[in-house]
C-alpha cells in the first residue's frame, strides 16, 4: 500500500515519534510505501508530498516539532481544497491518509472521510481536550515543563514573600493547569471550565500571607475567563483562521492581584515552550504506539476511525466521537486541587 501521514495544527513533542512508528510498521511488517505531506494539509492540497523510509527518520525519535512540517490550513477551507486533496490522491496512488492532529485537524478528517476518503486519525494536542482518548500525546511533556517551571517559581517567590501568576497553554480546557496545580503545590488554579471571581481569589491570598510569611503561586489557563461582570478583559484578538489569540489573562491578574491585595505580584508566561523540545519517555512510548497502531487500522481498513487510550489499551474509536465535544478537566481532578486552595 501507499499510505500518506499529515501532521497538523499546533506543533507538539511527540509528533516525530508517530511518523517515525508508521513508517517502521508499514515498512517493515508490512512493505509499505509512506510519504510525508508537508505542512500538514496544504501538502496533500498542493501536491507537496516527500518520501519516508526507516533510514531517513533515524534520530527523530527524541526530537521535537515535525520533520514533515505543519500549518492550520484545511480542505474545507480552500476554494476547492478538497477536489484538490482527492487529484493529490489519484495522481501519486496513495491508498489511505494517516492525520495526525487535534480538533481542526480531525474534523477535517471526518469530513473527508465522508466524502469519500480513506483516512485514520491519530490524536495529538498538548490540551488533552480530545473527545474518545484519555491521554493525547504531547500533554505529560507540556506538564512536565510546566511543573518544572512552577518548582523553580516556588523558591524565588518564597524568597521575596511574593504572588507569581503562572499562565499556562489551555484554549477552551485546564488540563495542563489542573494537573500542573496539583503536582506544583500551587495556591490556586484557575482554568476556562470555572470562572473566577477575581475578590475571592484575592481575599484567599490575604488570609493565605496573614498566616505569616507565604508566598503564593497562582497558575491560570489561557483561556480562564473571570465571571461575568467580575473584571473587564482587553477586547480579543481573531487570527486569520478565526481563532481568538489568547495568552495575557496572566498579566491581568497579577495586575489585579497586587492592586487589590498590595502583594508584590509577578508573571510568567510559559507561552510556546511547552509544545517544544523533546517529549518525555510517556510520550514517546504513547505517540509509538498511536503510530504502529494507525498502520494497522489502514491494514485493516478501519477508516473513519482514530486511536485512542482507554484503560491503559490503545483501541480504535469513530471520528464522529473523538471531535463531537471537547473532554473538559473531571470535577473529582479539579476537586482535589480545590483541596489545596489558599
Amino acid at each position: 500500500m501507499h499510505v500518506a501521514i499529515l501532521t497538523g495544527g499546533g506543533d507538539c513533542p511527540g509528533l516525530n515519534a508517530v511518523i517515525r512508528a508508521v513508517v517502521r510498521k508499514g515498512e517493515v511488517e508490512y512493505g509499505d510505501q509512506v510519504s510525508g505531506s508537508l505542512d500538514g494539509w496544504r501538502g496533500l492540497i498542493d501536491g507537496e508530498t516527500i518520501s519516508l523510509d526507516v533510514e531517513s527518520l533515524r534520530g527523530t525519535l527524541p526530537r521535537g516539532g515535525t520533520v514533515i512540517g505543519t500549518s492550520r490550513v484545511q480542505p474545507y477551507g480552500v476554494p476547492g481544497g478538497v477536489d484538490k486533496v482527492r487529484r493529490t490522491v489519484e495522481a501519486l496512488g496513495i491508498d489511505a491518509v494517516i492525520a495526525v492532529g487535534g480538533e481542526g485537524t480531525l474534523g477535517a478528517t471526518r469530513d473527508l472521510f465522508k466524502d469519500g476518503f480513506n483516512v485514520v486519525g491519530v490524536p495529538k494536542t498538548i490540551d488533552n481536550d480530545i473527545s474518545g482518548t484519555e491521554l493525547t500525546f504531547g500533554f505529560d511533556t507540556a506538564v512536565q515543563i510546566a511543573l518544572d517551571a512552577i518548582d523553580r517559581l516556588h523558591t524565588t517567590a518564597e524568597s521575596h514573600d511574593r504572588v507569581i501568576v503562572v499562565e499556562v497553554m489551555g484554549r477552551h480546557v485546564g488540563h495542563i493547569a489542573t494537573w500542573a496545580g496539583i503536582a506544583g503545590g500551587a495556591t490556586m488554579t484557575l482554568i476556562p471550565e470555572k470562572p473566577f471571581d477575581i475578590e475571592a481569589v484575592c481575599q484567599a491570598l490575604v488570609r493565605r500571607h496573614q498566616r505569616g510569611r507565604y508566598a503564593s503561586i497562582v497558575v491560570v489557563a489561557e483561556g480562564a475567563l473571570p465571571s461575568p461582570g467580575t473584571l473587564e478583559l482587553p477586547e480579543a484578538q481573531v487570527d486569520k483562521y478565526g481563532h481568538i489569540r489568547l495568552g495575557g489573562i496572566g498579566q491581568v491578574l497579577a495586575d489585579e492581584i497586587e492592586a487589590r491585595t498590595g502583594f508584590e505580584t509577578r508573571v510568567t508566561t510559559l507561552g510556546h515552550v511547552q509544545r517544544g523540545g523533546t517529549p518525555t519517555a510517556f510520550d514517546r512510548v504513547l505517540s509509538t504506539r498511536f503510530g504502529c497502531a494507525a498502520m494497522d487500522a489502514v491494514h485493516d481498513g478501519a477508516f473513519g476511525q482514530m486511536v485512542a487510550l482507554q484503560a491503559g489499551h490503545v483501541v480504535r474509536v469513530p471520528l464522529d466521537d473523538a471531535v463531537g465535544s471537547l473532554k473538559k478537566v473531571d470535577e473529582e481532578l479539579y476537586g482535589v486541587a480545590r483541596t489545596f486552595f489558599a
